[in-house]
């Protein structure tokens, strides 16, 4: 006999009641199990050692505005500037323990994730052209790229912000002129600086924050810095003089954590991936168009530039060219500066025959 036929009137009614309230609970839920199933938000932190309101800045939010915009939940971006999060080397440290999950460093900072970037960079005089710069970097691109995966980096974008110049407090023209006077050198950078004061130069290791400062108490005489650098610093109210001569790219990029990147969805590993490309695309032309626009502004508020004329440009080249050696191997990597030298024996070999 079956029990549920016995069962009382108040039986009945009690389990309808809670067949009521477990689909009643059941419906409630539906909501939070869906809210549980949509992807949330992903919060990435950004530093950089540009400057607040910069070209740099702009296109970092800029580039944050569309990270939002992702499927998948999007990216919420906290751009951090003006070096609060510590110089290159102390951002680097901060991505590895999880505190920040991304940066806009230079190669000096990339470097210090992978030193076979130096190669785009830290060869004095070694590539004649932008042209020449980016047909290197895209050439090296595969290949460093996976070295920062394989360290735990994903590289965003690469670009350059155009030359470096001299900037002196007195007039300077010729590699000894600079040997008389006190030259900013990044902090850390401890290969390059010895290899400064084994070719007779004084450099005085400071962070990028604090050139000003140093310029202004008499710490530091000279500084290697882009022109939109030396205006937006306003390093050229003390050291005035610069010299036109196409010393180095600046080179830079932005990267995120591995850990960071494997965090977000494959849809929207897509959309910031393609938002960073072309942030990379436009920081590079604006920086460049401001290499030329700063000297202009510098000069009516009374930057003496100097040209370089090819007698002085080649007795910079020959002065370099002879630490080469020293900077292979020590500086940029032995395999890396040989194969910088032969891809631009080629670009310059295959641009020749072209020639009308």
């Amino acid at each position: 006999m079956s029990l549920r036929h016995n069962d009382s009137p108040a039986v009945r009614r009690y389990r309808a009641r809670r067949a009521t309230i477990v689909a009643s609970a059941l419906l409630l839920a539906l909501p939070t199990l869906a809210g549980a199933a949509t992807p949330t938000t992903k919060r990435i932190k950004l530093a950089t050692l540009a400057p607040k309101h910069t070209s740099f800045h702009h296109v970092l939010l800029a580039m944050g505005e569309e990270w939002r915009r992702a499927p998948g939940g999007g990216v919420a971006l906290t751009v951090y500037t003006d070096g609060t999060m510590g110089g290159e080397a102390d951002m680097v440290r901060r991505m590895r323990v999880g505190q920040i999950q991304a940066a806009l460093l230079t190669i000096t900072g990339l470097a210090q994730i992978d030193d076979s970037v130096t190669a785009l960079q830290n060869m004095p005089m070694m590539f004649r052209s932008l042209d020449e710069v980016v047909f290197v970097r895209e050439k090296l691109r595969g290949g460093l790229e996976q070295r920062f995966r394989e360290k735990g980096f994903i590289v965003l974008f690469w670009a350059d912000a155009g030359w470096v110049h001299f900037f002196s407090r007195e007039r300077a023209l010729l590699p000894d002129d600079y040997k008389k006077m006190k030259m900013f050198a990044l902090v850390g950078d401890t290969k390059t600086n010895d290899l400064w004061k084994t070719a007779g130069y004084r450099p005085v290791p400071l962070e990028v924050n604090d050139i000003l400062t140093g310029l202004q108490t008499g710490l530091i005489d000279t500084v290697c810095i882009t022109p939109s650098y030396a205006l937006s610093g306003q390093f050229y109210t003390v050291v005035p003089h610069m010299l036109a001569l196409h010393w180095a790219p600046l080179v830079g990029g932005a990267v995120m954590t591995k850990k960071a990147w494997d965090g977000l969805a494959p849809e929207t590993q897509e959309a910031v991936m393609t938002a960073a490309a072309e942030a990379g695309v436009r920081m590079q032309a604006r920086l460049r168009d401001e290499g030329a626009e700063s000297i202009e502004a510098m000069q009516k508020r009374g930057l003496i530039v100097h040209t370089a004329t090819p007698e002085i440009e080649e007795v910079w080249r020959r002065t370099v060219e002879k630490v080469y050696p020293d900077i292979r191997g020590s500086i940029v990597p032995a395999q890396m500066f040989d194969e910088v030298q032969e891809l631009l024996r080629q670009y310059r070999s295959a641009n020749e025959q072209n020639k009308p």
